[in-house]
């Protein structure tokens, strides 16, 4: 069966490539406005919310992900300028924090199941020059949290803790075993 990714994410992309999915992309251009009054909450709603969109107008079965940045409990979006990004990547430098991604499978306007996946990532001690250069890569410029792991940001990255996918984006063992319990073969 054909899944609909609700992304425009090249990164999300490659990963259900990676895995042997087939899909066709269709981006939602309905607007993220969580609910939740808890922002931990907010990956999972996101997802949802772009899952549903595209579920209204597209037939099957419609995977929608959303990915953020937690330090200290607040979400980290993605920097609107290069020294946001610098002040976003000194906040993460020497530190833990968390990265939780919402996964939504929707089919016919109707939501079906909604989890998160959520790994703890670690920075190094890095100096400032290291991360002006990496501000200066432009790199940051569209990733929650201003860093890509999968990119030149993973010279940022002491250690992770939980799904490396999820990091990137699209938490490959979550969203298997959700599409499992629904009983959808991939």
């Amino acid at each position: 069966m054909q899944l609909v990714l609700a992304s425009g994410s090249p990164r999300r992309s490659e990963i259900l490539k990676l895995i042997g999915v087939d899909f066709r992309v269709v981006v939602s251009g309905e607007d993220e406005k969580p609910t939740s009054t808890n922002p931990l909450d907010f990956p999972r709603e996101n997802a949802s919310i772009k899952a549903l969109s595209v579920s209204r107008v597209e037939p099957g079965i419609v995977l929608g992900f959303d990915t953020l940045v937690f330090l200290d409990g607040q979400p980290l979006g993605k920097p609107k300028s290069e020294s946001g990004a610098l002040e976003m990547l000194k906040s993460l430098n020497n530190r833990g924090h968390k990265v939780i991604t919402g996964v939504a499978v929707a089919q016919d306007g109707k939501l079906l199941a909604a989890s998160e996946e959520e790994t703890e990532v670690v920075f190094r001690d890095n100096s400032i020059h290291e991360l002006e250069n990496y501000v200066n890569s432009k790199d940051p410029m569209d990733k929650a949290g201003a860093y890509g792991i999968q990119t030149a940001g993973a010279r940022l990255i002491k250690e992770i803790r939980g799904c490396y996918y999820n990091v990137v984006g699209l938490p490959v063992a979550k969203t298997l075993q959700l599409l499992k319990s629904l009983e959808i073969e991939v």
